[in-house]
């Protein structure tokens, strides 16, 4: 039984690598020969689906089937856009089962068999209710993918409240989980340090996240935000942790005659002098802001790219940068354990701090021919490699 909850909340949005992976879970338990369901927290209650609900939920969260018209239940609900509304009317219509807050743990109970595997990748619905209500299953097992623990590691850069949050979610994986799955080594050993004061930790197992590269495709790019190469871009939301404010420090150091930079992404929060920065820049800058690109958009852009700048001071596993390699775009990188792992030798690494060597290089990269930087025997993390770990303790 996978928690496509988070799934359900982010449709209509851009999707993140969160909401990546909870898709390519879903995606690959479908295609397995177990029975399969889904469990999903919408706002009245819990509503469960079988395989054939979760294939319909999928098509319509890939656009391959059009959703229903929100219902009235759906229309009621404050804090949704009208996808949202529409998957969750539908969401009700596929449900083999569905049930008030209090009723969970029956309906699991009538519904599933003995030793089912709840698995949670998307940190969300990591409750209570939600995790006795599975251990009430006779013999039922507890997996709980965790993407990083950041919010403990570095609380300043997180949104006033979101702390205490992750740390209570944390406390009742390490409380309740048969299994954490890690994506990387250097998650597990900081996740395992901070939960080590708790308790005893469950058992951990590592497997790398897999990538599937979005097609390049330059015609979806909007008319006039493609520049001129040699340009760079980064990837991500424009948070603190991410540091741009050491690539606007180098552009507005370099000035006018410094090559485009693209900040891709949207904004995120906790960043009031980033965001003051961006809206003070001159609309004829080399530094452009840009949100809302389709998948192949910036991945046509990323591929375009003299180079992938990633100056974040932390990280769970870098999707960005594993994409771009997978492009052949270079990738420069702060010099942390996580990019170490999975990256290798295939970036160049430093430390997020030291601003004049990212200069020094930046400045190298936009002078060389294209051709002598672009990365050709890079081999990323695979989904069938992942689940190929996953499923065989799982």
């Amino acid at each position: 039984m996978l928690d496509v909850t988070r799934l359900l909340r982010r449709a209509g949005r851009v999707w993140t690598g969160v909401d990546r992976v909870e898709l390519a879970y879903l995606e690959a338990l479908v295609a397995e020969p177990e029975p399969v369901w889904g469990l999903v927290r919408t706002p009245l209650g819990y509503v469960l689906l079988d395989r054939a609900g979760l294939i319909g939920f999928h098509r319509r969260l890939i656009g391959a089937d059009q959703p229903s018209s929100p219902d009235i239940l759906s229309r009621l609900q404050r804090g949704m856009d009208d996808t949202a509304r529409r998957m969750l009317t539908d969401v009700r219509k596929l449900a083999v089962a569905r049930c008030i807050p209090r009723g969970l743990a029956a309906m699991l109970r009538r519904h599933l068999p003995a030793g089912v595997a709840y698995l949670n990748t998307g940190h969300s619905n990591l409750s209570q209710r939600v995790l006795e209500a599975v251990q009430s299953v006779p013999q039922a097992r507890i997996a709980v993918l965790v993407h990083d623990v950041i919010p403990l590691e570095y609380p300043h850069f997180q949104r006033t409240g979101t702390v205490a949050v992750f740390e209570q979610k944390l406390r009742r994986v390490r409380r309740y989980a048969d299994l954490i799955i890690y994506n990387s080594a250097d998650t597990q050993a900081r996740s395992e340090r901070a939960m080590a004061p708790w308790g005893p930790v469950p058992c951990g197992i590592v497997a790398h996240l897999g990538t599937i590269v979005d097609t390049p495709k330059p015609d979806e790019v909007p008319a006039g935000i493609a520049p001129q190469p040699p340009y760079f871009i980064t990837v991500g939301t424009i948070e603190p942790r991410k540091n741009h404010a050491l690539l606007l420090d180098i552009w507005e150091r370099m000035g006018a005659d410094a090559p485009p930079l693209l900040i891709c992404g949207g904004r995120g929060w906790n960043n009031e002098a980033v965001f003051a920065r961006l809206d003070a820049l001159p609309p004829d800058g080399p530094v452009r802001e840009i949100s809302n690109l389709s998948d192949g958009a910036l991945a046509a852009l990323v591929e375009g790219a003299q180079g992938l700048l990633f100056p974040s001071h932390a990280e769970g596993f870098g999707l960005p940068a594993i994409e771009a390699l997978q492009l052949g775009t270079p990738v420069m990188c702060s010099n942390m354990a996580t990019f170490r792992e999975i990256l290798a030798k295939n970036a160049v690494y430093i430390d997020e701090t030291n601003d004049k060597l990212w200069e020094t290089m930046i400045v190298d990269w936009s002078k060389r021919p294209r051709d002598t930087l672009r990365v050709r025997d890079f081999v990323a993390p695979s989904w069938a490699d992942h689940f190929k770990i996953v499923l065989g303790y799982t």
